[in-house]
């Protein structure tokens, strides 16, 4: 059986600030040259993750903000049970900073599986969800999710941070 396995690139602190200049547009918002954007504090945000109905292979994830203006990276990091690796980014990309503003909520969405029918979908109890890489995130169980039982997983995909579900939902191809 073919096993893919993805890398989760960590961010530094201080490569956070070096990379927020050179995001993409519209990906990452930028601050002033010069200035520095503290790192998100995971006691600060609050992460979800639920299902599309009626496509349990569609993970729709939120970050908000609760505290001050901080950073979380634009790539939230997506990984599933006991499977090493985590959803590569689409568009592909790397670590970065994405700005939150206090108060504010970011989304991504994530496919589990291109084809929930194929047989090589390995299945899996939870997801974590982390907006920092180099932080502990927050674990679903399939049922928490709604997807049922378990997690059908083959070469998960994520959208990186977007300021609307509507905008993730279109990252990922679904219409809205």
């Amino acid at each position: 059986m073919r096993t893919r396995t993805a890398v989760a690139v960590s961010a530094a602190p201080a490569a956070v600030a070096a990379l927020l200049l050179s995001a993409s547009p519209g990906q990452a918002a930028s601050a002033p040259a010069g200035s520095a954007l503290a790192a998100c504090d995971a006691s600060q945000l609050t992460v979800r993750a639920r299902a599309v109905p009626g496509r349990p292979s569609v993970i729709r994830l939120q970050v908000t903000d609760h505290k001050r203006a901080c950073a979380v990276d634009r790539i939230p990091t997506v990984t599933f049970g006991d499977l090493d690796g985590a959803a590569q980014p689409v568009p592909p990309g790397e670590s970065g900073p994405y700005r939150l503003g206090a108060g504010r909520t970011a989304y991504a969405a994530v496919r589990t599986v291109a084809d929930p029918a194929d047989p090589e979908a390995r299945r899996v109890g939870t997801l974590t969800v982390s907006a920092d890489p180099a932080r502990p995130g927050r674990t679903f169980t399939a049922a928490a999710l709604g997807t049922g039982g378990a997690i059908r997983v083959w070469e998960p995909v994520t959208t990186w941070w977007q300021p609307s579900a509507a905008a993730a939902d279109r990252a990922i191809g679904l219409s809205r």
